[in-house]
């Protein structure tokens, strides 16, 4: 049997998300891909909702199945590993804000949040919170580093670069928070990732992210720095939505695991393939 997995219909809901051809690769073979599919799965009801509307696949034809995460490597970790693993000094002596995301424009929202995080360090003028911002360059990288350069906390402004999945617990479980500003998400992983290492998540509210992180993250709009900004100063100010976020991000986080989407996987192609369902026999 064909089985085709949708992750998002991007180039649907937002305009210069890829170059021309990744955007033609994604509106029309993805869109011949799925017809001509047994079976096509998505990420997210979201998704399943994008593969409805766009490109006419019936229901009967259509699951969900949610990614998961690896649960023996996104945990919390204690302060001391934490400086073990990661490139930071003395003078890191706050905690750090965090957005694991390529550094792509404008999808991925970069300068907003860097209007954002200038706006929380000038009603801060004490503090010496860093923004670091872990991925690697992508499409519309330059001017994402032209903001950088213009910001007046540039010197509190630190690009990571790729981050090895290895190292990525470390980043989550030293953050304050993760903010995740995104214009669109099919599912969206590190939110979920974050909240397993005990870090709170402050999230943007489109695409498939308010669905996917559950009531477990603060919600802001992404389009508006001063709401981005507004989140952050507010889980600056209460200990109490501190504890709460990392509490219910951890319940949350527990709903995801590989081994869930492998086996609901595995039963979708037996059904694709008219096998019986193993499971049930």
């Amino acid at each position: 049997p064909q089985v085709v997995t949708i992750h998002d219909l991007a180039p649907f809901r937002l305009a210069g998300k890829y170059d021309a051809l990744r955007m033609f690769y994604g509106k029309q073979v993805v869109k011949r891909l799925a017809r001509r599919a047994d079976a096509v799965t998505a990420v997210s009801e979201t998704t399943a909702a994008d593969i409805r509307e766009f490109f006419n696949v019936s229901p009967e034809r259509l699951s969900v199945i949610y990614n998961g995460i690896d649960h023996e490597r996104f945990f919390p970790l204690p302060r001391e590993e934490i400086a073990r693993r990661l490139p930071i000094t003395a003078d890191w002596s706050e905690p750090w804000w965090i957005y694991v995301a390529r550094l792509e424009h404008p999808g991925k929202n970069h300068l907003r949040l860097l209007q954002a995080f200038a706006s929380v360090c000038a009603a801060s003028p004490t503090s010496s919170f860093r923004l670091v911002l872990a991925g690697a360059d992508w499409h519309g990288a330059a001017e994402i580093h032209q903001a950088i350069a213009a910001s007046p906390v540039r010197d509190r402004i630190h690009c990571a670069g790729f981050v090895p999945d290895e190292d990525l617990p470390a980043w989550y479980s030293g953050a304050r928070a993760l903010v995740f500003p995104s214009l669109f998400e099919g599912f969206g992983l590190p939110p979920i990732e974050a909240m397993a290492c005990g870090c709170p998540v402050l999230c943007s509210d489109r695409g498939s992210l308010l669905e996917v992180t559950g009531g477990a993250a603060g919600i802001f709009d992404p389009e508006e720095p001063h709401a981005i900004a507004a989140s952050m100063q507010n889980l600056l100010a209460s200990k109490e939505q501190q504890t709460a976020l990392i509490q219910a991000g951890l319940l949350r986080a527990a709903q995801f695991r590989w081994e869930c989407c492998a086996k609901e996987t595995v039963a979708l192609y037996d059904r694709a393939s008219g096998k019986p369902n193993q499971q049930n026999l």
